[in-house]
């Protein structure tokens, strides 16, 4: 198989693309899209989310030190995709993209009612990359749509319909192809 060389830049692909809404001190509410975030400690519970410095959101999370991240599905395609690509300081995105304002329990900001998840993040520490800084975030809180709770009490994800971000391209997720741990686990005996 022939491949192709290509100068560096991000193949790491699909991400979880997530809404970022955030506060600032003079009270003004922004959302952003972001697809460079993830999960990087479980004790303490930490996330990262990579932010260009540019964006109107930067300078909030800045100020604030704090940030939710409300993750997407399906149906919030088109509001993820246009908290992306516009900018906040001539609009309200929450009013744009009709979404309900939620407030969080333990930081002033707000989440947004229809994600299936909201997280609350206070930053731990910021580093400057480059084209972007990586937020290192403390999580604070989870909170979890019931509806998406089976009857043994595990949230259900997948029936929330998320989606991915993929060169361009979002893409929701499909069928199930193992669970963790498949690969090695004892076949069960069916007699």
């Amino acid at each position: 198989m022939k491949k192709e060389s290509w100068k560096p830049g991000n193949m790491l692909y699909p991400l979880p693309v997530v809404l970022i809404s955030c506060r600032n001190a003079a009270g003004e509410d922004n959302i952003l899209t972001v697809a460079w975030a993830g999960t990087i400690n479980t004790d303490p519970p930490m996330l990262s989310v990579s932010v260009r410095p540019s964006r109107h959101s930067y300078a909030m999370i800045q100020e604030s030190g704090v940030f939710t991240v409300n993750l997407t599905t399906r149906e919030l395609t088109r509001a993820t995709d246009f908290c992306g690509v516009t900018s906040g300081r001539e609009l309200d995105k929450f009013q744009r993209c009709d979404l309900t304002k939620e407030e969080a329990d333990l930081i002033s900001c707000p989440m947004i009612a229809e994600s299936p998840v909201n997280i609350e993040c206070r930053v731990r520490q910021e580093i400057p990359l480059g084209s972007h800084t990586m937020f290192l975030a403390d999580i604070l809180r989870i909170h979890a749509d019931s509806r998406y709770m089976d009857e043994k009490g595990k949230f259900c994800l997948e029936k929330s319909a998320p989606i991915v971000y993929s060169h361009g391209t979002y893409y929701d997720l499909g069928q199930e192809l193992g669970t963790f741990g498949y690969s090695v686990r004892k076949k069960e005996n069916k007699h």
